[in-house]
């Protein structure tokens, strides 16, 4: 059973985890990383949560709307039932491309189905990751909770129910459809079942028809869905920066240190998003994210950092909530992460190859061409002062620096794609002049990177350290699938980083120790490297395993127990997400898609 029953919602500005039993237990309002209102996921008694209690003879069922980021939660027992479908507005209000309405706001559309469902709510907000003292009281038409601090900090709960049955936790009776709306803001329009079933419509067709524009497949289409809402409520609307999680201190095993915040914007994962978004036939997602990273640039010679704030902050100062308990115990609660400040020169090649695409799908007009070229020449300069230094690496080391392979192979995408794009603008001397350089890093790599003892690829130059990021050196265009070099190096990452069918990134000790836990992507990045050294048959018996492990909604988090294949880690993840679907993009074939116009 995974340690992670959580559904997802939320509308591009902020989301919510409610639990197998409709408990939302996990909210920032305003916006993915404003401090938490329910936090019962870092803490159950402190945290504050807002869900429903009903007797033990009630069943509980959790799905999602058909193709929507819509979540139902039914209540069924034999004096009657309901159904909760919980959902944050987001819907096309204009012509313009960034024209949404996306409210801080969280509907609870309760639906009565039969008979006479009784149950209680628990309305526990808990502002500011429980650090304020809140105070609920009734006013005209709602319930307003209130920090007792001087900041003010302030949230109001809409209703038709009994509002003093709600806040004093009185069971009640449902005789017909009702709602709960909680709200960042006060509403200054009238809020009735109407309304709210409105907004639910709205946002219902939004969804629809968002995933009617995506690409499908002869197989898997139900898991490359639910995978590709994920990642687009993940997608920040007002940047077009994109999350690596939604989540803070979800540990990588219980009882670990290794608890950090993901609600910023990394290079690495969000380009690797977008190029995957681009596939799938959703270029204006793309569009964003380059618009904020032109604008994270300051002038031309502005460096790059390895994240972001989601409006596009530099500093991420690390901190610890030490009042809080963490997940399961497992301390200490972090917001802030100390990493934007590393090096990490493998995060140019992610951001070339997305340039290098949109290029090739929607170059713009002249002046956005141009301004293109300029960030292209930027990167390129970055990559040839970097390329031959030590970083961090992938996987964010934080008490070295080494030669990392898979940071070198990156530099080389970096410079191979931004050769295509001078190409492509007929820039041949900077063509050339890119490619003699790309061609120093790849024969580098070959003669330091490629250990003979070992008959694999080492992490770094300085080891002979198993590592699963070199098995991405062929889905960059590095190394042909044919090469032997690349075919052991595929053998040996799996004779000696998998256990249990699931995948170390590496076993060698870091700054906290032994990894205890699989790293979810790995398992994808050795199931499509298997295939394409022609193991067809083991990759898929892999996939169908992995499929397994997802939750009961069919998400995944950043890493799963050897063992029991409990989720860990923070969640949902973006990066395990978007190896689902590129993974069942390798398997499957494109279906014919003109049985419908894209509107």
């Amino acid at each position: 059973m995974s340690n992670l029953d959580y559904g997802v919602i939320g509308n591009c500005q902020s989301a919510a985890l409610i639990s197998k039993s409709g408990s939302i237990d996990w909210l920032c309002f305003p916006k993915f990383d404003s401090p938490s209102v329910f936090a019962k996921i870092l803490d159950n008694k402190k945290g504050g949560s807002f869900g429903f209690e009903v007797k033990e003879n009630y069943q509980i069922h959790q799905s999602y709307f058909r193709d929507t980021n819509i979540l139902s939660t039914r209540f069924s027992s034999p004096e009657g039932v309901f159904e909760v479908f919980d959902f944050m507005p987001r819907y096309k209000i204009g012509e313009g491309a960034s024209e949404y309405y996306l409210p801080a706001e969280l509907y609870r559309y309760i639906r009565y189905v039969s008979g006479s469902p009784k149950f209680e709510i628990v309305y526990e907000p808990a502002f500011d990751y429980a650090r304020e003292v809140v105070k609920s009281t009734i006013e005209d038409g709602f319930i307003l909770s209130e920090s007792s601090s001087e900041e003010g900090i302030s949230a109001y709960l809409y209703s038709d129910l009994s509002l003093d049955f709600i806040l004093n936790k009185k069971e009640i009776s449902l005789e017909k459809d009702s709602f709960l709306l909680f709200s960042y803001n006060q509403k200054l329009i009238n809020i009735d079942i109407e309304r709210v079933y409105l907004e639910y419509s709205r946002t219902k067709v939004y969804w629809l028809n968002w995933v009617n524009r995506s690409k499908k497949y002869d197989r898997y289409n139900k898991e490359l869905t639910r995978s590709l809402l994920v990642l687009k409520l993940m997608s920040f609307q007002p940047s077009g920066a994109v999350l690596a999680a939604v989540t803070t201190s979800i540990p990588e095993s219980i009882g670990d240190v290794r608890n950090w915040d993901y609600r910023f914007c990394w290079l690495r994962d969000a380009s690797m998003l977008i190029e995957t978004l681009i596939s799938m036939g959703h270029e204006g997602a793309a569009k964003l994210y380059i618009g904020f990273i032109k604008r994270i640039l300051k002038n031309k010679k502005d460096r790059f950092q390895i994240m972001y704030g989601i409006n596009g902050e530099r500093k991420l100062k690390e901190e610890e909530l030490q009042h809080l308990e963490g997940f399961k115990g497992s301390s200490p609660v972090r917001i802030g992460n100390a990493a934007y400040n590393q090096k990490q020169n493998d995060s140019l090649g992610y951001l070339m190859d997305v340039i290098y695409q949109h290029y090739v799908y929607f170059p713009g007009t002249l002046a956005e061409i141009e301004d293109m070229w300029e960030l292209v020449k930027t990167i390129t300069s970055i990559a040839y002062s970097e390329w031959s230094k030590p970083d961090h690496g992938i996987w964010e080391f934080r008490d070295r620096k080494q030669n990392f392979v898979f940071s070198k192979v990156m530099c080389w995408v970096t410079l191979d794609r931004a050769v295509k794009i001078a190409e492509y603008l007929n820039m041949q001397s900077f063509a050339k002049s890119w490619r003699v350089e790309a061609n120093i890093i790849r024969e580098e790599v070959l003669e330091k990177g490629w250990k003979e003892s070992i008959g694999c690829f080492s992490q770094a130059y300085e080891n002979l350290d198993y590592d699963a990021s070199v098995l991405l050196l062929e889905s960059y265009g590095f190394i042909d699938a044919t090469d032997e070099r690349y075919i052991s190096t595929v053998k040996a990452i799996k004779a000696n980083l998998t256990k249990n069918g699931l995948m170390f990134r590496y076993k060698s000790k870091d700054d906290f120790g032994k990894p205890k836990s699989a790293f979810t992507i790995c398992s994808f990045w050795l199931i499509r490297a298997l295939f394409v050294i022609g193991e067809r048959e083991e990759a898929e018996i892999l996939f169908g395993e992995i499929l397994k492990y997802s939750n009961h909604l069919g998400l995944y988090s950043e890493d799963l127990d050897f063992e029991t294949k409990a989720q860990l880690g923070n969640f949902p993840q973006a990066y395990s997400h978007l190896a689902l679907i590129n993974t069942i993009k390798l398997f499957s074939s494109e279906k014919n898609q003109s049985s419908f116009i894209r509107p």
